[in-house]
């Protein structure tokens, strides 16, 4: 079953950008909050490890030289905490002692660790939390003072001045997004646009595609699609035309038949009858060998390139020819020569279409010729390329009529045999097809030769 449903899905270059465009601004924001973060964090605790050091020399220096003033440090700094209020969370506890390890003074909060540890900075847990400490000791060593704050309230501390860095940015988050697809709609416009002319095409309007507005990467898509309109365009042409010449030569053998027909229906006497029915077989096989070379032609015509290539030799396709010639019409053998010069001379490419080639060449040579004259098919190598031809000793064909005889339906002035002027044309086809020429060309002594030149022994021959 097929229908939209089972349609393959078509995957859309717009939002395949705006998907990576935002997923990677969102990516890269995320990645700027987390540094952001961890360098506030970093900044923060080297902040107040400073202000740690600072109060803690200014306690120590007040308890040396005034110990009796310590009784009211921890009220006084308790009700200028204003911790009832929650504005100032992130506070500084400390306790003063002796060298003995007994306590003189220490802030309500404090952690119950005694003051004897080792000096300097180090985080420690008191059973309840964890905290920052910093430990100092006056140069006699008869006090000693540590100051903490907690670790869990320093990384709030931190996460809210790096939240005040990280969330302004995100605010503008949603109209970057919308400045993002603005802009890739706008970018992607041009291929919009081009659509819009592709769509506009038809087979009576295949002109090229403006490229003006096309950006440069489009540029190799639009020179493309113009060589394919011109070659469709091309081959529209050739059909019409095609079409057009069959109904005209396909007229006048049918009306030939319909006439002698009507002959035979009213002749009384049994020769007249019967030379009228043997006019109509004839017109009938004219017709038929017409509508045989017109679709061959028909079948050439598209092809871009041979279907089918193999190694062939042109020397036994050429015997092979004239066997078959001399036993279709054995009336003219003894007037068809072979002249093989080259033996063998491969080539490649498609031995049914060189036949068909060689046949029509022959076949023209016997029907544009006097009964006596002696056709010969050659094959032979020349400056070191196959040619494959046929040449008689008929009258020839003027010069000037020389170029028109490979147009379709070409007959020639002064001939008066009956054919369908397509012979040639497909030999020149198939020539093509080969990478190969058609040459045509009138004999001195008289005559008339027409032989395939392959442009090059690299791709005449395998290998």
């Amino acid at each position: 079953m097929t229908g939209p449903l089972f349609a393959p899905r078509v995957r859309s270059l717009r939002r395949r950008l705006l998907l990576s465009v935002s997923i990677g601004t969102l990516v890269l924001w995320a990645a700027a909050a987390a540094l952001s973060y961890g360098q506030a964090q970093h900044e923060v605790q080297e902040l107040m490890d400073a202000q740690m050091a600072q109060s803690a020399a200014l306690l120590l220096t007040l308890a040396t030289k005034a110990p009796a003033s310590l009784d009211g440090v921890a009220a006084n700094m308790a009700s200028l905490r204003g911790a009832s209020d929650g504005n100032n969370e992130l506070t500084l506890e400390f306790q003063v002692g002796r060298s003995d390890g007994s306590v003189v003074v220490r802030s309500p909060l404090a952690p119950m660790v005694s003051p004897a540890g080792t000096l300097g900075f180090a985080d420690f847990n008191d059973g309840k939390e964890q905290w920052r400490g910093l430990m100092l000791a006056t140069g006699d060593g008869s006090y000693r003072i540590q100051v903490a704050q907690s670790i869990r309230l320093r990384d709030q501390e931190a996460l809210e001045i790096a939240a005040k860095t990280v969330l302004p940015l995100g605010l503008f988050i949603p109209l970057l997004l919308a400045l993002i697809y603005y802009a890739v709609r706008r970018a992607l416009k041009p291929l919009d646009d081009l659509a819009t002319e592709v769509s506009a095409r038809s087979s009576e309007n295949l002109h090229p595609l403006t490229s003006t507005q096309v950006p440069r990467e489009a540029q190799p898509l639009v020179d493309a699609l113009n060589r394919l309109l011109l070659r469709l365009g091309t081959t529209l042409d050739n059909e019409r035309r095609f079409t057009a010449d069959a109904a005209h030569e396909l007229r006048t053998p049918l009306a030939a038949v319909r006439v002698q027909a009507q002959v035979a229906l009213a002749s009384h006497g049994e020769a007249e009858h019967q030379h009228a029915l043997r006019q109509v077989i004839a017109g009938t096989d004219r017709a038929t060998r017409l509508v045989e070379q017109l679709l061959r032609l028909a079948r050439l015509d598209p092809l871009a390139r041979l279907p089918n290539q193999e190694t062939l030799d042109l020397a036994r396709l050429a015997r092979t020819a004239v066997d078959e010639a001399c036993a279709t019409s054995p009336e003219g053998s003894r007037h068809l020569g072979l002249a093989i010069d080259a033996d063998p001379l491969p080539v490649v490419g498609s031995q049914d279409l060189l036949a068909i080639a060689l046949r029509n060449l022959i076949d023209n040579a016997r029907r544009y010729t006097p009964p006596e004259s002696v056709i010969t098919v050659f094959v032979r190598l020349e400056s070191g390329l196959p040619v494959m031809g046929v040449m008689d000793d008929g009258p020839g064909v003027p010069n000037e009529e020389l170029p028109k005889l490979i147009e379709r339906f070409y007959r020639g002035r002064e001939t008066s045999a009956e054919g369908s002027g397509l012979g040639l044309a497909i030999v020149h086809r198939i020539a093509q097809l080969h990478d190969a020429r058609l040459e045509i060309s009138k004999l001195e002594g008289g005559g008339f030769m027409a032989q395939l030149r392959w442009s090059s022994a690299a791709t005449a021959r395998n290998g």
